[in-house]
């Protein structure tokens, strides 16, 4: 018992003095969209309203959006990556090169944001490859909700690993 019980006291001590919180948190959000798709030409436009509670425990002045389609363009970091480090994927290689970089403008991926609103008001946005980054005009305290509103544009690319159009994947 003497054996087993001593590394457990360790740990518990050990746990407290290192300076780390163990509290686990994640954020929260509900949404809504309403999105007319174009099946002709695989282009899309929307609505979204997003409920976001910041259950961390840090006042946030930004928050972030992933705009996953927007790699799917020539000069992307995925097609840069695709150009530089071979890829086991088959799909994202033709003739031995990325397939990315021949994608015309009607067989991109793209997603972007065309106005946002924080709570009724037009926040600053921009994008940044597939992230966009949206500085908060009121910071959002741990505890607090607040609305974000968003239209946004996009079509779905010829080329992508897991969705995309026109593929047997």
């Amino acid at each position: 018992m003497k054996n087993i019980l001593l590394p457990a006291l360790f740990a518990l001590f050990a746990s407290h003095i290192s300076g780390q919180s163990t509290a686990y948190w994640q954020q929260h959000v509900d949404y809504t969209m309403s999105i007319d798709m174009d099946v002709e030409t695989f282009k899309y436009e929307g609505v979204q309203e997003l409920v976001y509670t910041n259950n961390s425990p840090d006042t946030l002045n930004r928050v972030y959006y992933h705009l996953f389609f927007n790699a799917f363009q020539p000069g992307s970091q995925m097609d840069a990556r695709l150009q530089s480090i071979a890829d086991p994927d088959s799909r994202m290689i033709a003739a031995g090169k990325s397939r990315i970089a021949s994608l015309t403008d009607t067989e991109i991926g793209y997603l972007h944001a065309n106005t946002l609103k924080q709570d009724g008001q037009d926040v600053s946005f921009q994008e940044e490859g597939t992230i966009l980054v949206v500085d908060l005009i009121k910071p959002l305290a741990p505890g607090e909700k607040t609305t974000l509103s968003m239209t946004f544009s996009g079509q779905v690319p010829m080329q992508i690993r897991r969705s995309g159009r026109n593929s047997s994947d």
